[in-house]
């Protein structure tokens, strides 16, 4: 009894860990969507509709700003450069915004990041039939060419007498020399 918990222990500790990971990817997913749509509903509360259009686009270009120009600074650095440069641009055309609101529409911006980048991944991992073809026919034409080499320096080989051919290959029998075998009666 003791043997078959030991051999089925890791196979339940997989799916256990299987089951908790999907189970937490929905938990996420579903926090993901309700702050969004928290931010969205805050937003629209405090401003007008282009207002938050300026908003949103600034703050877009803010997170862009900031994750391309800081890339190896932690998400709060990130963060603040973000802010600052989305609260410049803003205050330049007039448009005064709360921090808190600022940091809501560049948290939008990256969520809408991190899911645009997790649909390319998922889109990236599965193989469209084109490359499929593409990396097929590379294939091809790769075995066509090692081919047209391998028969190249054999033609090459004939053509110089550096073949043995079969008569030279093969010795004659010297003394054994069997005769048939007779039926007898």
């Amino acid at each position: 009894m003791q043997s078959i918990i030991e051999t089925v222990q890791p196979y339940v500790n997989t799916i256990a860990t299987a089951a908790v990971g999907v189970l937490t990817a929905f938990v996420l997913g579903g926090l993901n969507k309700k702050l969004k749509t928290k931010v969205n509903v805050w937003l629209e509360a405090r401003t007008t509709a282009a207002q938050r259009e300026i908003i949103h686009k600034i703050a877009g270009e803010g997170f862009a700003f900031a994750q391309t120009a800081f890339k190896e600074a932690g998400g709060e650095r990130k963060l603040q450069e973000a802010l600052q440069y989305a609260s410049l641009t803003l205050s330049s055309q007039g448009i005064v915004v709360s921090q808190v609101e600022l940091k809501s529409a560049i948290e939008k911006a990256y969520l809408e990041y991190k899911a645009k980048t997790k649909v390319a991944l998922a889109t990236d991992a599965q193989p469209n039939e084109e490359a499929t073809r593409a990396a097929a026919k590379e294939a091809v034409s790769g075995l066509a060419a090692k081919l047209n080499d391998f028969l190249a320096q054999a033609t090459a080989e004939v053509s110089s007498g550096q073949v043995q051919t079969a008569t030279e290959s093969i010795q004659e029998p010297t003394e054994s020399v069997q005769a048939p075998a007779t039926e007898q009666d």
